[in-house]
């Protein structure tokens, strides 16, 4: 029987010699389920890389079967683009809290409201049908005024709001049902002027707070944000004041609907706490009040602390376009100005973090700023990446505004310590994308990071990932 057994196989001896310990080589996505901050960091230069232009849509729409007024601005003759008399452009971009539906505002007076999705298949049709279909618009007026500024309802995303830096009044527009007139208008004040006379004061840009869909806010261009309760009255129920005087550009509202930041042509960031010193406080009298800020930080003082900055260039006050909060980290304040600088304030300790300064339209021969357009930038959803126009070529820029020193923007960045670590150069650098146009306006699309950008020429540009990188 015995032959029929398999042999057992020898024990091996085990081995004297100490065992290495193997480091632990798995990513946290495996451990935990999640991407962390830093490894979303470490792989956004591809995401950087990965954009380019899929498709630019002209504004070659018709009303009643005529062309609407931001079509008829647009003069081509011979295939050649001539600039119109009067100014033209996308002012301003937004998309809703799903991405499911895009709004612009041109200067000549045009809302519009697209499908994504519809923008979205025709980016990937062949080039023969250049023209948008018009037929799967959401809602398209022309309103015979210049529009500034489009921002849907956070708390109601049935309704879209406009202003215009020309007329003092807030156009509130329901998506609901289509109609040419806004559902509600809300206006300032008039201010008497020094001779008697009344002086109407234009508005540039709107914020909502969270909670609920009946506070609106407003920046004018006198340096003066305006807060409505709608369920009261049309008119105002509290101002707040900057000083000195001048044109707010932006506002923003921090994500507990407490503190809201303006900046403008001063160059200066206010701050007003809209509790008032009690959390009671805020719209509960029925009277206009005003109110000044709670600090306030002039933006080239900040600057010059920075001193590799101030070694290599002039530091001026220069006027302020836009201010964003980083949807994924709050406390970092993005600013960008005139001359074509973007960078980040630390709400926290009001310091600048990060800076990007852009060669000089001089150096590379390109044409000067237009500063006839408040460029309107935008964050990524993650990854703390903005998105901003240049001032001087056409194309946008894409910034690692990462809030860290490995960010090549930030302030205490170390070149020479960063290559030492081994990590790839292409994985943390900024972008520039050329593009068709020269942009005016960004949005990016809230869940895929698709950016769509509006022109000086009316058109609307899709910014998304290739396949090919991916």
């Amino acid at each position: 029987m015995d032959k029929f057994l398999v042999p057992l196989k020898p024990i091996p001896q085990l081995s004297t010699k100490p065992i290495r310990r193997r480091r632990w080589h798995r990513s946290l996505i495996e451990l935990n389920g999640k991407l962390e901050p830093k490894y979303r960091h470490s792989v956004s230069g591809l995401l950087m890389q990965s954009y380019s232009e899929l498709r630019a849509f002209r504004h070659l729409y018709h009303i009643d079967r005529n062309p609407c007024q931001t079509h008829v601005n647009r003069v081509v003759i011979n295939g050649t683009y001539i600039p119109p008399s009067i100014k033209e452009g996308v002012s301003a971009l937004d998309f809703d809290n799903k991405g499911i539906y895009l709004a612009s505002v041109t200067r000549s007076g045009c809302l519009t409201v697209h499908d994504f999705e519809t923008l979205y298949c025709q980016s990937n049709e062949p080039l023969l049908r250049l023209e948008e279909d018009e037929a799967k618009h959401v809602l398209h007026l022309s309103l015979h005024q210049q529009l500034d500024f489009v921002r849907w309802n956070c708390a109601n995303q049935d309704e879209v709001v406009c202003t215009s830096m020309k007329r003092n009044e807030v156009l509130i527009f329901d998506i609901s049902y289509i109609s040419s007139t806004p559902s509600e208008v809300l206006r300032t004040k008039l201010r008497p002027a020094i001779f008697g006379s009344n002086i109407q004061k234009g508005l540039s840009d709107i914020a909502f707070t969270s909670c609920e869909d009946s506070r609106v806010l407003a920046s004018d261009t006198d340096g003066v944000i305006h807060i409505w309760d709608r369920r009261t009255s049309t008119f105002p129920c509290l101002e707040l004041t900057a000083n000195p005087h001048g044109s707010l550009n932006s506002i923003q509202l921090n994500v507990e609907n407490q503190i809201i930041f303006g900046a403008g042509k001063h160059g200066v960031i206010h701050a007003w706490d809209l509790r008032g010193g009690r959390t009671s406080s805020f719209f509960k009298g029925s009277k206009e009040v005003s109110r000044p800020p709670l600090t306030s930080l002039k933006l080239s003082s900040t600057l010059e602390k920075i001193g590799p900055l101030k070694e290599q260039s002039a530091i001026v006050s220069k006027e302020i376009h836009s201010i964003n909060l980083d949807p994924c980290c709050p406390h970092q304040l993005a600013f960008h100005l005139d001359d074509g600088w973007s960078g980040v304030l630390d709400i926290h300790n009001l310091e600048v973090t990060h800076i990007h300064c852009p060669p000089p339209a001089w150096l590379n021969e390109s044409v000067g700023s237009d500063l006839s357009y408040l460029r309107k930038p935008s964050w990524l959803p993650t990854n703390s990446i903005y998105v901003v126009g240049s001032s001087t070529d056409n194309g946008i820029h894409i910034l690692d505004f990462y809030p860290d020193s490995s960010s090549p923007c930030h302030v205490d960045y170390n070149e020479d310590a960063h290559r030492l670590s081994g990590v790839k150069d292409q994985d943390k650098q900024n972008r520039f994308i050329s593009l068709s146009e020269g942009v005016t306006a960004c949005a990016v699309h809230p869940l895929n990071s698709t950016i769509i950008t509006g022109t000086k020429h009316s058109s609307l540009l899709m910014v998304s990932q290739t396949h090919k990188s991916c």
